[in-house]
């Protein structure tokens, strides 16, 4: 996974890679529960690159994408939002990797 640092970075991998965001924080516990599963699920979704977006530091990312709730997940690809997985509700591994093997491309 791939930690977010700029804007132009973030700018520069939903144009150029089919990249999943992953908006969390420190402080969420919810998104601690699934931080041992991940692995897992970037390997079985190889062709996606996951990118954590920290919630406090990218707080106006958060807010151009509708995000308001973590953990959630919004994907992207050539540039176009194509799914999201949104909400404040602790999410499963299963309810994360259902909503990666529904993305239409």
């Amino acid at each position: 996974m791939i930690t977010l640092e700029s804007d132009g970075q973030l700018k520069e991998l939903i144009n150029e890679k089919q990249t999943v965001l992953l908006f969390s924080a420190d402080w969420c516990p919810d998104c601690r529960v699934i931080e041992p599963v991940l692995p897992e699920i970037e390997e079985r979704f190889k062709e996606w690159t996951f990118v954590y977006v920290d919630r406090d530091q990218f707080i106006h990312v958060c807010a151009e994408y509708d995000v308001f709730g973590i953990p959630s997940f919004v994907a992207f690809q050539k540039g176009e939002e194509v799914g999201r997985f949104v909400s404040k509700d602790r999410k499963t591994q299963q309810e994360i990797e259902s909503f990666m093997a529904g993305i239409e491309l």
